[in-house]
């Protein structure tokens, strides 16, 4: 479940060759049968290609398609015992009834595995769209600045995760948030709707970046003294939380153990905004004690562009093992808005990992435009490198 078809999958070709394949696997299996049996003396039979063919239509074709190839199996059985003048031995008795029987069986695994996969594409639809309660898309301009956001659902992963972002145009500013519950599941989306629910009232009134992030901390605490349901771990969250105040060219962060933001300016250059000091993620504050909140603020020119993710895009690996570096990938390059950011990271991670991502990602890019000047900067792709 992505933001602006963030789950599409420019492999598609490869997929649709091998889907092809198995389409015509089982009429196959049957025409090698009805060759092998020709073919070969009559001490051998085709009869194990014409009981395979039905089973391997079984998960993945429909009804139709199953109980079609066990019906011309069956019949391929017969015709042949027919050519043969065969037809009342015992062996093709014996023959048909293994060919007609495993066909019956493969009908039974079809019906089964089609109610499985409406069971799982109806759980999936739910919790996509509870997430997409929790994380509606923000708005393309706020304040003057422009804003894109994704969420990348991880492919080989059943479940909703707990990355979450949020945009808001404040007194203070505009102000932003990005972050990554511990778990998965409706926990986890239990405890993102704590998070921005905090941050969302928090945001309008706290007059300071850290006290904000105060107030998410006491509503974590808060939560999880009242309902046994939010695990603790599930309360344990990381976040950056971000100010852009109005009429002033500068960003403000507070970093609670999050993966560093990174900023992109209108030349190539890119900077990594790490944080001075760590600091543990949000929930933890029974081990921190009184933990300062640090405020770094950094120049944020015109036509530059703040870029937040969670770890779901730096913990992604190709197949020898190597993580994806955003930093590295993106250094050097020049896009004309957030949009097109997001849309070429996106494609880069996928190349990456070969479509194979483990685990969810959340993307959020935030852009101040030249005042006055139309971007008609060139896209420069995100290439291998």
């Amino acid at each position: 479940m992505g933001q602006q078809g963030g789950n599409e999958y420019a492999g598609g070709t490869g997929n649709g060759t091998a889907r092809r394949v198995v389409r015509v696997l089982p009429a196959a299996l049957i025409a090698v049968g009805l060759a092998f049996d020709v073919m070969t003396p009559p001490s051998y039979t085709g009869s194990p290609f014409f009981s395979a063919a039905p089973l391997i239509a079984a998960p993945l074709s429909s009804l139709r398609g199953t109980v079609l190839t066990g019906v011309l199996a069956s019949l391929a059985v017969v015709l042949l015992h027919i050519l043969n003048g065969t037809t009342w031995k015992g062996e093709a008795l014996t023959e048909l009834v293994t060919v007609v029987t495993v066909s019956g069986l493969a009908v039974l695994i079809n019906r089964v595995v089609r109610r499985s996969g409406e069971r799982l594409a109806s759980a999936r639809g739910i919790a996509e769209a509870a997430q997409r309660a929790v994380l509606p898309k923000p708005a393309e301009r706020i304040a003057g600045l422009h804003v894109c956001a994704r969420y990348e659902a991880a492919q080989a992963d059943a479940f909703i995760g707990g990355d979450l972002y949020a945009v808001q145009d404040t007194p203070y500013g505009v102000r932003l948030a990005v972050g990554d519950v511990r778990g998965k599941g409706l926990g986890a989306v239990e405890a993102v709707a704590v998070v921005l629910g905090a941050f969302r009232e928090a945001a309008e009134t706290e007059p300071t970046l850290g006290g904000l992030a105060q107030r998410l901390e006491r509503a974590l605490a808060r939560e999880g003294t009242r309902r046994d349901s939010l695990d603790a771990v599930e309360g344990f969250t990381t976040c950056v939380l971000g100010e852009i105040p109005a009429g002033a060219q500068v960003l403000r962060l507070v970093n609670r153990g999050h993966p560093e933001p990174l900023l992109l300016y209108a030349d190539g250059r890119l900077v990594v905004l790490a944080p001075a000091e760590p600091a543990l993620p949000l929930g933890m504050g029974e081990l921190a004690g009184a933990w300062p909140d640090r405020v770094e603020e950094w120049a944020f020119p015109t036509g530059a562009t703040l870029l937040l993710y969670t770890d779901g895009l730096t913990e992604a690996r190709d197949a020898a093992g190597v993580f994806y570096d955003p930093a590295a990938r993106l250094n050097g390059r020049v896009f004309p808005g957030p949009g097109e950011l997001l849309g070429a990271l996106s494609s880069d991670v996928r190349r990456h990992t070969g479509g194979g991502a483990t685990d969810d990602m959340a993307l959020l890019a935030v852009g101040r435009p030249e005042a006055g000047r139309p971007d008609r900067r060139r896209t420069v792709p995100v290439m291998a490198q």
